[in-house]
């Protein structure tokens, strides 16, 4: 089974970018590239989901999923995943809780957009997921300012690292976390799928 997860040496810091990806698309890659820079990355790997709970609707086929998404984000520090499939988690908390104990000489960060800073507080155990991996944030449009009023930005306000010092957060201990504004690719998954463009 050991082959069906990424290698990361002793020491590395690995970006983690969970989520149906339904489907991958530039944004995705763009944030991506952003969150190496920004935080001093060593790799980041997305999380293809099998489902996420928080919507109603089922994604697309995993492996169609998966084959958009290696084709949409192309790097050599960049893996694009099915770990969560693997690991029968369907809760970011459960998937960082296995990763932890499988990787325990690796840090891992977790990487999100601010939309989804602005409904984490939704998510099963956020409180965990603060408390278990520093978390790094890029804005993406129109969720500014709902991401920064957000409840988790709110309680967590005193351990939040300044976007000017973010290559802090990769030596960070949890709870930590950092908001950094990137120049936006304005495109969505869902903008995708209403053009009817992504068929199941």
């Amino acid at each position: 089974m050991r082959h069906l997860f990424p290698y990361a040496a002793p020491g590395q810091v690995i970006g983690l970018l969970g989520g149906s990806f339904d489907p991958a698309h530039s944004g995705h890659a763009h944030i991506t590239r952003e969150a190496l820079k920004r935080f001093g990355l060593d790799a980041v790997w997305w999380l293809v989901s099998p489902g996420n709970p928080l919507k109603q609707r089922g994604p697309a086929a995993l492996d169609k999923r998966m084959a958009r998404a290696r084709q949409v984000m192309q790097h050599p520090r960049v893996t694009v995943t099915d770990i969560e499939a693997h690991l029968g988690t369907r809760y970011t908390a459960q998937t960082l809780a296995h990763l932890r104990a499988r990787y325990p000489h690796v840090q891992f960060v977790w990487l999100m957009g601010a939309d989804n800073l602005a409904q984490l507080h939704l998510w099963q155990d956020w409180r965990q997921i603060m408390q278990t991996v520093p978390v790094g944030v890029l804005a993406r449009p129109g969720q500014r300012i709902s991401a920064r009023m957000s409840r988790a930005a709110s309680l967590y306000a005193p351990y939040r690292i300044a976007g000017r010092h973010s290559q802090l957060l990769r030596n960070a201990a949890a709870p930590a976390w950092c908001f950094v504004n990137v120049p936006m690719v304005d495109v969505s998954s869902t903008a995708i799928r209403q053009t009817g463009s992504w068929g199941d």
